[in-house]
């Protein structure tokens, strides 16, 4: 006797319908036909976007090269040591300059790997299988992050400069590196979770989360190299003069290079999520990598509020750092995005129509990728297309920077950091509000994952 079909099962003459309707749409066959033998972007590559995106700026800040993260997820931290060097190398009077991402990774790996711990005894008290617990042990640390997890990093442990702590095989290529770690932080946790559970006290699970950074820092050390608690200075500029500072910590570094005030910079982004009101603040649980450093924080506002800040402070001689999904509507090798730089309604036949609020709702987009902001385009007060220094190398676009059609800038675009001077009243009584925490699952702690 054979099984009933289930409900609602698709049936073979739904099946067969689908089938003719498929072979009478002869723009269906040409698809099938072009698509079978090339890449179905290339088939759908929008050629008048492509055409009609020079690389022309009205405001261009840019005068360097480019860095690369390599095989490692340091993009959110690459982009902020790179709008820090701009100032460096005035400061220096160098041509180029690089901070060293080494030794901010090192102490990014070290510290979270501490705030993870601390994380693990703060909910002990919960079970395994709790989803913030399952969430925080499925992923204990990685290498995103966010701005101010960058700027905590900073102001705690100082910079240094590439030639001090240059990169090492695991720094340009993270994986194997952080599966050690993440083996000894899911022990660690395991440790602090199974002494909890037997009334160990705070001292003793304290002693305990010890021992386990110890291991990590050997670790870091093998893999990166150890870092410097002083180095000495010396120079020459770009007109051949000499320079010595002498023995400097990274603190004293940080302090003499940089320009900007770390402290005064806030995120904004734009959550268009009917329950994300704008002009509000919010935050996300487990997100953040310096105990007692500065929690993530961001003021949800309008994607013209932050169009209009980027621009203003590109014309005003500052590159911006952002985040965004950068793989959407991207051509990596012309280095460029549009929101229809590619066809695929008219290749597939379909619509492909959900808005950014319905796009985050749905899994369909997140953050992604942090990069830089060196110049734009503006016509008539408005920006049309925007330059961005990205941290992949010289291989795609003009020598690694890439071109950003405006139509990208609404759809994919989510934050900025820029100078709290720069905000309006409305939004500096926005940065007041109390923080609503987002679960630690949200879209908007994805750049850190």
């Amino acid at each position: 006797m054979s099984k009933p079909a289930p409900r609602n099962a698709v049936s073979f003459d739904f099946i067969a319908d689908l089938k003719a309707d498929f072979e009478a749409d002869h723009k269906a066959r040409l698809a099938q036909n072009a698509v079978t033998q090339t890449p179905a972007d290339k088939v759908a590559l929008n050629r008048s976007v492509v055409t009609n995106s020079p690389y022309s700026f009205s405001t261009q800040l840019d005068d360097w090269k480019v860095t690369n993260q390599k095989r490692s997820g340091r993009c959110w931290m690459f982009a902020a040591l790179n709008l820090l060097r701009v100032d460096a190398m005035k400061t220096l009077g160098i041509k180029n300059f690089e901070f060293s991402q080494n030794y901010t990774l090192f102490w990014d790996k070290f510290e979270r790997s501490n705030y993870f711990l601390e994380e693990i005894l703060r909910t002990q008290d919960r079970d395994v299988d709790d989803r913030l617990v399952a969430f925080m042990l499925s992923e204990p640390l990685s290498d995103g992050g966010q701005w101010n997890m960058a700027v905590n990093i900073i102001h705690k442990h100082g910079l240094v400069p590439k030639s001090v702590m240059p990169e090492t095989e695991s720094s340009s290529s993270t994986g194997q590196m952080n599966k050690v770690l993440k083996y000894k932080l899911r022990e660690g946790a395991y440790r602090l979770r199974k002494a909890a559970s037997e009334g160990h006290a705070e001292e003793e699970l304290q002693e305990l989360k010890k021992e386990t950074l110890q291991a990590i820092w050997n670790i870091l050390c093998i893999h990166l190299g150890t870092p410097p608690d002083r180095f000495d200075w010396q120079w020459r500029d770009k007109d051949k003069n000499f320079h010595r500072k002498g023995l400097v910590t990274p603190q004293e570094f940080a302090r003499d290079t940089m320009g900007e005030d770390l402290s005064d910079y806030v995120c904004l982004v734009h959550d268009p999520r009917p329950e994300n009101p704008y002009q509000q603040t919010y935050t996300v649980e487990f997100l953040g990598n310096v105990a007692g450093g500065d929690p993530v924080v961001y003021l949800n506002t309008e994607i013209s509020t932050i169009k209009r800040l980027a621009m203003e402070a590109l014309e005003g001689g500052l590159p911006v750092w952002f985040g965004c999904d950068v793989g959407r509507q991207m051509h990596r090798g012309l280095g460029l995005w549009d929101a229809k730089l590619y066809d695929f309604e008219n290749l597939y036949g379909t619509t492909f129509d959900l808005d950014k609020a319905g796009r985050l709702h749905h899994h369909q987009t997140l953050m992604t990728h942090a990069m830089l902001l060196t110049g734009v385009d503006v016509v008539d007060g408005s920006p049309r297309r925007w330059k961005v220094e990205n941290s992949w190398g010289e291989t795609g676009g003009e020598k690694g920077f890439y071109l950003m059609n405006d139509s990208w800038f609404d759809e994919y675009v989510f934050e900025i950091a820029v100078p709290r001077s720069m905000l309006s009243k409305n939004d500096l009584d926005g940065l007041k509000t109390e923080p609503k925490v987002l679960p630690a699952w949200d879209p908007m702690g994805a750049l850190a994952r």
